[in-house]
């Protein structure tokens, strides 16, 4: 799930994630300090996506996300 400001919430997929976390890093003027030694903005997604859970994108500006379960429901 990634929420997002004035925008809401939106449920993606691990893979469709990361392809958002790419385009929030592509938007910024420099990625954040402790991403800029990894070479691709590919790479500094995939460790955002594994290591934290809120970028921000600007001063009191951030998105967040995180992991959720669904599950069906009983009897379904």
């Amino acid at each position: 799930m990634v929420l997002e400001p004035g925008g809401g919430e939106s449920i993606l997929t691990a893979a469709e994630t990361l392809i958002w976390l790419q385009r929030q890093l592509e938007a910024m003027a420099a990625p954040p300090e402790d991403l800029q030694g990894l070479g691709s903005v590919a790479l500094q997604a995939e460790r955002l996506l594994e290591t934290a859970c809120q970028l921000e994108l600007e001063p009191g500006r951030s998105v967040q996300w995180f992991a959720v379960r669904l599950e069906p429901p009983a009897g379904g």
